[in-house]
This record gives structure tokens, sequence and C-alpha cells, in this order.
């Protein structure tokens, strides 16, 4: 080999060298940045979900108000039980629109059980269930906050995508 063809093969072999280098470090940069929006991704649908959690809680607890007011035989406090069932629902509906389906359906027995409360006083000493479905949908909210992935589109009880 004379003097040009190795300059020549040690400057392409240098082109090469650079180029791969080069390309090599996009690579692991763009994978860097993926990974950081997966995470900043996961925790910003937690926040969600959190925040939809805890406005239903807020409805609910409000409803609960009314109930144990009522039990003890105390007036209403002044806001109508209309609105607050409402609340109520849109709370629920939020869950429903940013949870699991298991969160959405523990959410969802919870208000049916207060909805039937506020709106048909239990006769004293029957059991109505509220402490359970409260307990069912403090579980679940909890799981899901511990890091269960939201499964979007499982069939209930299955875990399997539809």
């Amino acid at each position: 080999m004379d003097g040009i063809t190795g300059g020549t093969v040690l400057a392409l072999l240098g082109v090469f060298l650079g180029t791969a280098g080069t390309l090599i470090g996009q690579h692991l940069t763009t994978r860097v940045e993926v990974q950081r929006d997966h995470r900043q991704r996961a925790d910003t649908e937690r926040a969600e979900r959190k925040d939809a959690i805890v406005e239903f809680l807020t409805a609910a607890q409000r409803v609960e108000l009314i109930l144990d007011r009522r039990k003890l035989g105390l007036p209403s406090p002044d806001d109508p039980e209309d609105e607050k069932l409402h609340d109520l629902w849109l709370a629920q509906k939020a869950v429903e629109l940013v949870c699991s389906w298991e969160v959405a359906q523990a959410a969802h027995e919870f208000t049916t059980v207060l909805h039937t409360l506020i709106r048909n006083s239990p006769p004293d000493g029957r059991p109505t269930g509220k402490r359970e479905r409260r307990h069912a949908f403090m579980e679940a909210a909890r799981g899901e906050l511990e890091g269960a992935r939201l499964r979007t589109g499982a069939r209930p009880g299955t875990g399997v995508r539809t």
C-alpha cells in the first residue's frame, strides 16, 4: 500500500468511526429521552387518577355527612341533597374516565349505595353495605395508586383485552 492509498483508507476509516460514534450517541440520547417521556406520562396519568379519586371521595364524604346528620336526628346542612348527589355522580364519572375498570366499578357501587340511602332511608338496624362498598373502593383505589397499570379495554375479572 502506498502513502496515498493508506492515507485514503485511514481517512475513510476515520469518517466511518466518527459516523458510527455519532449514530450510537444519538441512539443512546434518544433512548434516554423516550424513557424520561414514558416516566413523565406515567406520573401525569397517576396524578390524574389520584385527583379523580380525591374528588370522588370529597363528594362521597359530603353525602355521608348528610346521612350521618340524618341518622343522629340533626338538621340537614343548608346545601340541597340533590346538588350533593349530582356532584357525587359527576365525580364518579370522572373516576370512570381515568381509572381502571375495577376502581370505576367500585366507585359506581359505592355511589349507588349512597344514592339509595339518600333517597330511601333504610329501616333501623338493617345493613346497607355502605361500609363494605367504601372499603372496596378504597382498596381498589389504593391498588391503582400503588402502581397497578391502567388496563384499558380489559374485560372485568379476566385481565384479557377485548
